[in-house]
């Protein structure tokens, strides 16, 4: 599978490396971003984070005296970091969400192309799945989840529809068969969507599934923690949500200086070339003295 890293150059840029730095790659994924910081370092480090088994084989062929790879979400940043005696880092970078490498693969059930089950964890071995959530969930608590987390207008209709199919013992298991009947609920007729009808269901049940934001503020959080003066926290997003958490706690967090006054969104050639980086959304700060 290919990956593609998104905004590479302005997060390196953003992050303003040092040769001799030290370097936490809080989201590992393919690992193009790992490589591209460790082309800038000399005596440097990087550390990189990801609780997916499959980046796990993924980056033990990264065979590099200067890199360590953790399995673990980025939320545990702080306590993985005491555990391998790393007190402070120069440097943090999130990319957050799902993988092109995720989604790509049909059987992890991130994609409503893909005839794979729902399960949609990024680590496939923790947690309830998608599924699990569909067949647990009172529809009150479903209709939230699609609203609150997928900004779905039709939330309330896919909810009835889900416990409806439950109680009748015929809810889609599998992801194509589940956005066929989300999009049989709010597709309108004549009417071209620009997105897939199912698109924000399948985010607001991926973002609970993985607790995502939730991660995000610990992440953040930590990250912040660790970063020695003029260190720099760099944060690539890619849906409002994310994007709000990142800016409000680069703007709150007494302990950091935002860097970047608006967010560097993508060039039109690197859209052209990798689709997934039109709503990136890249954004860093910069620890403060003291």
């Amino acid at each position: 599978m290919s990956h593609t890293p998104v905004l590479l150059r302005p997060a390196l840029e953003l992050l303003a490396i040092r040769p001799d730095g030290v370097y936490v790659d809080a989201t590992f994924g393919g690992g193009g971003h790992t490589q591209a910081i460790l082309a800038c370092l000399t005596s440097g480090r990087l550390i990189a984070f990801d609780a997916d088994p499959e980046a796990q084989e993924r980056a033990a062929t990264i065979l590099d005296p200067r890199f360590s790879f953790i399995a673990a979400n980025f939320r545990e940043l702080s306590t993985r970091l005491d555990a391998i005696g790393v007190e402070q880092v120069d440097g943090v970078l999130f990319d957050l969400g799902v993988s092109s490498m995720q989604f790509d693969d049909g059987l992890r059930g991130f994609s409503f192309s893909a005839n794979a089950p729902l399960d949609m964890r990024m680590n496939p071995h923790a947690g309830p799945s998608a599924y699990d959530i569909l067949t647990s969930a009172s529809e009150t608590e479903l209709a939230d989840i699609f609203f609150h987390y997928g900004q779905e207008r039709a939330a309330r209709r896919i909810a009835r529809i889900v416990v409806r199919r439950r109680e009748s013992g015929t809810l889609p298991k599998t992801a194509t068969e589940f956005a066929a009947m989300v999009s049989g609920v709010v597709q309108r007729k004549g009417y071209r969507e620009r997105i897939h009808p199912a698109t924000r269901v399948f985010q607001a049940l991926r973002i609970v599934v993985n607790d995502e934001l939730g991660s995000l503020r610990d992440g953040l959080d930590s990250a912040i923690g660790r970063l020695r003066t003029a260190g720099r926290v760099v944060a690539i997003s890619f849906h409002s949500l994310e994007d709000r958490i990142v800016k409000t706690t680069f703007r709150e967090d007494e302990r950091v200086t935002p860097v970047t006054r608006k967010p560097i969104v993508a060039e039109q050639t690197e859209i052209d070339e990798n689709p997934r980086s039109r709503s990136a959304k890249l954004r860093g700060a910069e620890r403060k003295v003291g």
